[in-house]
């Protein structure tokens, strides 16, 4: 979220006139475990309260497994509870969370069949895989890189990324989920995935640029951000 998204609005300055800030506010997690996530979700609320304080524009809630621990449709739920956090501190703002626009970007470029690599233990792997089942999208394979601890999600070199995708199968899919996760970079190797698939190739953290933008009503095409951020959606 802190790299990747920056990154890409930076990109996105280099073609269209506005510009933009980033402001941010951290829900504690060491370890990717069930119950760790609920705590940070729990925590969710102060940190909308804390950023409308900014009178930010948009916000995005960058933890798309935190959200869809808490159970099916749930992103739904998170939006507009903490969209009326802001409205009630009296600098309304829009929120769109990294699972929603996951889900949403996946509809938007008309994939109902994907590949899916995530840095999560194969449990929390399966509930992502059944919460996008959830939303009429198939999962038709996919990948559980089984790293536990958080800062080691953010180390994961992005480049062993589309080796990973050469193992998978995505001749009878739509599109490809580099990364479910805004923790673990991908930006670098979209481009190298969708060469090696021949798909559309999204991440967490494209999605949620994605649709910050759609919230902004600005032009979502941003330079390296694959078929979702190519300006056509």
């Amino acid at each position: 979220m802190e790299t990747e998204i920056p990154a890409l609005l930076r990109a996105r300055e280099m073609v269209a006139p506005e510009r933009f800030t980033f402001h941010s506010s951290r829900m504690r997690m060491k370890h990717v475990t069930k119950e760790e996530l609920a705590a940070m979700d729990a925590d969710s609320d102060r940190c909308a309260l804390e950023l409308s304080d900014a009178r930010v524009d948009v916000m995005g809630y960058a933890c798309l497994v935190a959200i869809m621990a808490m159970g099916l449709g749930y992103h739904c739920q998170s939006q507009v509870r903490l969209h009326g956090i802001t409205v009630t501190n009296g600098n309304p703002a829009p929120v769109v969370t990294s699972a929603g626009a996951l889900v949403e970007g996946l509809k938007a470029i008309g994939a109902k069949r994907i590949a899916l690599v995530a840095p999560y233990m194969k449990p929390l792997t399966e509930l992502v895989v059944s919460y996008i089942r959830n939303e009429e999208i198939e999962v038709a394979d996919w990948r559980a890189l089984e790293i536990p601890d958080n800062l080691a999600v953010a180390a994961h070199d992005p480049l062993n990324l589309p080796e990973i995708v050469k193992g998978m199968r995505t001749d009878d899919v739509d599109a490809v989920v580099l990364s479910a996760c805004v923790q673990m970079p991908s930006l670098p190797a979209v481009s190298m995935a969708e060469a090696i698939a021949g798909k559309p190739v999204l991440t967490a953290a494209i999605a949620t640029t994605w649709q910050m933008l759609r919230a902004l009503d600005l032009n979502t095409r941003v330079p390296g951000g694959g078929t979702l951020l190519s300006g056509a959606y």
